[in-house]
């Protein structure tokens, strides 16, 4: 593990590189406050420091000070050093950021228990944000397909929205939907609907652009956010997925099993304001219609053929 020490007595760093290096730590040295300023806003900067309490440029408390204004999403855990050993000044230092204190002449084995310490709560730490991420990732993803949840999708199609208004383009919306769906269910069981979802799924991911985004909208709808395109572009990528679906049936453990999808297709952004709510109804409305058409086949409009 990285650690900063920051003192600007040469013995005091020699003595505590010796004991880190000892240690196995990666030892980072700084000579006075603003080189350990300089050093905790890098992009890789240890997570543990030992910073003296008086030092030119900024002292240890400026820079716990600092450090703790920062919302940063790894702990950084500081120990200062210090002379003062009143009761006040130990307050005034924690009080200012500091996570433990050590006074000089320090002592070795004091030292590697304090530090053993900040270890073990920096790990911790880790642990707690490794399963917060997992926690969002299975937020954001729909358990049975793996594909995005309708949070995120909608979340992601809205942030598509800003962007195309500020870059002047347009972002295709897609609303698809298995068709006869409930039939597959009565007729072949959840089971394999739940397979023919999955291999649905599977065929949408490999017919789009690979920084296109497709969502579970509910059931067997889905959403397909596909930035930059305009109506043509979103037609072609639209009947592109129509074909992967229908074109070859689903390999089940029930049997081959066919479906086909019926897509409802609209455009926004651009110099256009768009709301997504007024979107997605336009993008609803256009999968009804080409249900009402028969089925199996791609239908357009946009909010200004619907006025």
């Amino acid at each position: 593990m990285k650690i900063l020490v920051a003192d600007d007595d040469p013995i005091n760093r020699r003595l505590l590189q010796v004991s880190l290096v000892h240690w196995n730590y990666e030892v980072i040295l700084a000579r006075d406050g603003g080189e350990a300023w300089d050093v905790l806003q890098r992009e890789d900067a240890p997570k543990l420091a030992i910073l003296d309490w008086m030092m030119p440029g900024m002292d240890g408390l400026e820079i716990c000070r600092e450090v703790r204004k920062r919302n940063d999403k790894f702990y950084t855990y500081i120990i200062l050093l210090t002379a003062n050993i009143r009761k006040e000044d130990i307050i005034v230092g924690l009080e200012a950021g500091a996570d433990d204190y050590l006074t000089k002449p320090f002592e070795r084995n004091e030292l590697k228990a304090r530090l053993r310490t900040g270890r073990r709560i920096l790990e911790l730490q880790e642990q707690l944000l490794s399963a917060t991420d997992a926690l969002q990732n299975q937020l954001a993803h729909d358990p049975l397909t793996g594909m995005l949840s309708r949070t995120a999708i909608l979340e992601t199609l809205r942030i598509e929205l800003i962007r195309s208004q500020r870059e002047q383009t347009t972002v295709g919306i897609l609303m698809a939907d298995v068709d006869h769906f409930k039939l597959v269910n009565d007729t072949y069981g959840h089971m394999a609907g739940d397979t023919v979802l999955r291999e649905v799924t599977k065929r949408m991911h490999s017919s789009v652009r690979p920084y296109d985004a497709v969502g579970r909208y509910g059931g067997e709808e889905f959403l397909i956010v596909l930035p930059g395109c305009d109506i043509s572009g979103m037609s072609m990528w639209a009947e592109r997925m129509r074909n992967a679906i229908g074109k070859v049936p689903v390999d089940a453990p029930e049997g081959m099993i066919s479906v086909t999808l019926s897509v409802g297709a609209t455009v926004g952004g651009g110099t256009i304001p768009a709301e997504l709510e007024g979107l997605l109804r336009t993008a609803d409305a256009a999968l009804y219609e080409a249900k009402n058409r028969g089925r199996n086949r791609v239908a357009v409009s946009t909010p200004s053929l619907n006025q």
